[in-house]
């Protein structure tokens, strides 16, 4: 542990959210450093990246759903985990080598948060791409963790702390007390479902087919739970199912609402059934401590209402909910000795 101290001299550590929708990178001292979409552009039947290995991030999500035949747009990551192997360790490489610099002598140590679901080889999977993407040294935390850490809770205390992180594929909900997770449930439903919802509900009632990225915008724009004191509309664009030409509708808060309904009610049902497996003790602390919402699902309006109407606990949204898991990841770089009994670091794990 001394001698990596040292060699953190040399290098910038730094800790990663690798999210199905958004990676994030934080750095000691600094924060947030790179905030980018999880989406690489390939030259279609290969794994080659495009313009010199520059076509990841933002640069990439621009292309999405507009790329021509011979360029596909991926996201190398479904539900949390790794779908495209090769993509994800260059889509890393990419973000590590542009925080880190390419010049620098010695490779970071990097803290990847993990969905608690994923399975041993799935994790294998997230530590093989960090260490051939150029890191000197993985670790592995699972993100309610993270969250909890980045949200600034007590949860080394002999007292439990609930967190629900709502990202863009999965939904992590956990209890945690002594520095450790006493209670999780982790679901393949979140941001991404969302969108898919509104996708399927705007093809039913109008007849006429969005794109995930348009589906988004309308989940931030219109999306709620819980009625609003004025409701809104928008003007959507697509393309006509029948007549295959292109097409507008008007949609409105309500009608996202009944879309949503599905996905929220899954999300709901999860928090309840990690309440029901806590333990008393456990239970009776959550009466005074509440329940923290991160992740950009926890942004979705009334989120905070319809868990607080379902439990009967306060329920409140963290600090900056979006970089919640990435400064935890970092808070958890910072302390590796202090955490050593959670750590995963040895590959041969996995």
């Amino acid at each position: 542990m001394i001698f990596d101290s040292l060699l953190g001299m040399f290098s910038v550590d730094m800790g990663i959210d690798l999210g199905t929708c958004n990676t994030l990178v934080c750095v000691k001292g600094e924060g947030v450093v790179l905030n980018e979409p999880s989406v690489v552009a390939v030259r279609r039947g290969t794994n080659q990246v495009l313009r010199n290995g520059n076509a990841v991030g933002q640069v990439a999500k621009d292309m999405l759903g507009r790329t021509p035949g011979s360029i596909s747009a991926i996201r190398p990551l479904k539900d949390g985990v790794i779908a495209y192997f090769d993509i994800t360790e260059a889509m890393l490489g990419y973000f590590i080598r542009k925080v880190h610099g390419r010049n620098r002598l010695v490779k970071p140590r990097v803290v990847v948060a993990v969905p608690s679901g994923i399975t041993a080889v799935e994790k294998r999977a997230v530590y093989n791409s960090a260490e051939r993407a150029g890191a000197r040294r993985v670790y592995l935390v699972e993100e309610p963790m993270a969250a909890g850490i980045g949200a600034g809770l007590p949860i080394g205390e002999p007292t439990a702390s609930m967190i629900v992180d709502i990202g863009g594929g999965t939904t992590e909900v956990a209890i945690m007390a002594l520095a450790d997770i006493a209670v999780v449930q982790s679901i393949r439903v979140a941001g991404d479902e969302m969108d898919s919802a509104i996708v399927a509900y705007l093809r039913r009632k109008y007849d006429i087919m969005v794109g995930l990225q348009t589906a988004e915008k309308i989940k931030i724009e219109l999306g709620s739970i819980m009625p609003l004191d004025e409701e809104v509309t928008k003007e959507v664009r697509g393309r006509d199912i029948v007549g295959g030409l292109p097409r507008k509708c008007t949609v409105s808060s309500e009608e996202i609402r009944e879309a949503l309904e599905e996905p929220v009610d899954a999300i709901t049902q999860c928090v309840m059934r990690t309440l029901e497996s806590a333990e008393p003790e456990l239970a009776a602390d959550l009466m005074e401590n509440g329940i923290f919402l991160a992740g950009g699902g926890a942004l979705l309006r009334g989120m905070d209402q319809r868990l607080t109407a379902a439990t009967c606990l306060d329920v409140r949204l963290v600090d900056d909910p979006l970089s919640c898991v990435a400064r935890g990841t970092s808070v958890y770089l910072e302390n590796l000795i202090a955490w050593k009994d959670t750590m995963e670091s040895d590959r041969d794990e996995y």
